[in-house]
């Protein structure tokens, strides 16, 4: 037995648009190729009248061939194969190759040009020289094959015959695909004079294809359409969000792929197609692509790099950062530099601070200040600056500043503060060094009223203050008149509320 593989230009049987043009072929016997005697059994024992012989066949190459010439009888003569396994195969081809006489040259009573061709499936090769029996069924008919071409007596026209039986792929004689494990063919001669050159026993395949980054397998048909699974080629993936899809295509029942694959399989992060649909290779160094689909590579963004080829991203320079919410092709960007020019001006107990843009943004839009204040002591001769407690209140807020001015109140007198002004980015947090700052000392004078702090209870209203309980509050000193609540009393807003001087 001969098994091999080729593949061979096939006609389009479906109704489909045809992807590939080549098939492959699996081939299970082809006497073409056998160099001995091949030792088929013929019927009746007593009677053979098939021969085998060497000859030469159409490009003169020799092969084994058996004969037969019965134009005076009627009588059947049998000639079957070798048990051949089908394999994986449900539908089987059969190409017979062979000479046939023309009738009219013999004027022979029984002549015929035709001969049948039948089948017996079997689980094994359990054939004998009188089983089966020797008859159409258990034997079942495949065809009866009639020539195209006829030889005459002495000489003429010497070409040979070639016909391709399909067994298995749909109704024959009430046969479906073939099921047991093997089979073997029969050919009945009844009056022909005729010569079988080849038997070629095979099926066909949809060969591995990769189509739409996808690597789809080797397929056998077994109805009008195979459906085959495929999976994403290397380096490609099915991108975030995509519906599940798996990659398949149809394989025909001829072994050629049909159709359009369904694959939702792109190049990964870090790769980009190759030129074709069928490979993805990786972005060079210096070069990277953030996510999976059809886009190619890109240079790394400004202040970034990469020297590691299929890079989903590149790295930032030192000193340079992304910030969480930056995209992966966004430019790695810095702190800024600290604000400019701070200028200060006090009111009794209440501070007006502002100062200029600092000259570098790190690369960003998104600029912000934060205000920090710092309460100094000299405590012998050591100065001590903790941060100011919540007395000390910022309009119109102490962090996330985009204005470059605030106004401090609740100062203390005769105190001395040091206020920093830090500029802040997106990529402050990641900096492994405080944001860049100015600073600017400021003194208050003795005759700054003191903290107002009043407390509601109930119903009625108490004033503390460092000389104790008075039996009527006063108004703040220092507080514009415009703020001076009605009466000279503070609307309560909540439980408790302290005013420093009067200014919420």
């Amino acid at each position: 037995m001969e098994a091999e593989s080729r593949g061979s230009g096939l006609v389009v049987l479906l109704p489909l648009l045809v992807l590939c043009c080549w098939a492959e072929e699996e081939v299970l016997m082809n006497t073409k190729l056998e160099t001995s005697d091949l030792r088929w059994t013929t019927h009746p024992a007593e009677d053979p009248q098939w021969d085998e012989v060497s000859g030469l066949d159409d490009e003169q190459n020799s092969v084994r061939i058996h004969e037969i010439c019965t134009p005076d009888s009627a009588d059947s003569y049998w000639l079957r194969t070798r048990w051949i396994p089908r394999g994986a195969a449900t539908t089987l081809y059969v190409e017979i190759r062979f000479t046939m006489m023309e009738c009219s040259s013999l004027n022979r009573r029984h002549c015929k040009e035709t001969f049948n061709v039948f089948f017996y499936e079997s689980p094994s090769d359990s054939a004998s020289k009188s089983r089966p029996p020797w008859m159409e069924n258990p034997y079942r008919k495949l065809s009866t094959v009639a020539a195209d071409h006829l030889r005459r007596r002495g000489g003429g026209e010497r070409r040979s015959n070639v016909k391709t039986l399909r067994l298995g792929a749909g109704p024959v004689d009430g046969a479906g695909p073939l099921e047991e494990a093997g089979l073997y063919l029969a050919f009945q001669s009844q009056g022909a004079c005729m010569a079988l050159l080849s038997v070629r026993v095979f099926y066909r395949k949809c060969p591995p294809l990769r189509r739409a980054f996808a690597s789809f397998p080797e397929t056998i048909p077994h109805s009008l359409v195979e459906q085959a699974q495929g999976v994403c080629v290397e380096n490609a993936v099915t991108p975030p969000g995509e519906q599940a899809r798996p990659a398949s295509m149809l394989c025909g029942e001829d072994g050629q792929w049909v159709g359009q694959p369904v694959s939702s399989c792109s190049c990964r992060p870090g790769y980009e197609t190759g030129g074709s649909d069928v490979h993805c290779r990786a972005c060079p160094s210096v070069q990277f692509k953030a996510g999976s689909g059809p886009g190619g590579c890109s240079p790394c963004p400004a202040n970034s790099n990469t020297l590691i080829p299929g890079s989903a991203y590149c790295l930032c320079h030192h000193g340079y950062h992304r910030a969480d919410s930056d995209p992966p092709d966004a430019a790695c960007t810095r702190p800024p530099s600290a604000p400019r020019l701070l200028i200060s001006q006090t009111n009794e107990s209440s501070l007006s601070l502002e100062w200029s843009e600092p000259l570098e943004r790190g690369g960003r839009s998104d600029l912000t200040y934060r205000v920090l204040c710092s309460l100094c002591s000299s405590q012998g001769l050591a100065a001590s600056c903790p941060p100011c407690d919540d007395s000390v209140l910022y309009r119109p807020a102490q962090s996330g500043l985009t204005q470059r001015r605030v106004i401090v109140w609740g100062l203390r007198p005769h105190s001395s503060y040091v206020f920093t002004v830090q500029s802040l980015n997106g990529v402050s947090a990641l900096s492994q060094s405080e944001p860049a700052s100015g600073s600017v000392n400021v003194s208050t004078s003795r005759d700054v009223p003191p903290p107002c702090v009043r407390s509601q209870e109930s119903s009625s209203l108490r004033v503390q203050s460092d000389c104790g309980v008075e039996p009527e509050p006063e108004p703040c000193a220092g507080l514009p008149a415009a703020l001076q609540p009605a009466g000279g009393l503070p609307v309560a807003v909540s439980v408790v509320q302290f005013f420093f001087c009067g200014v919420i």
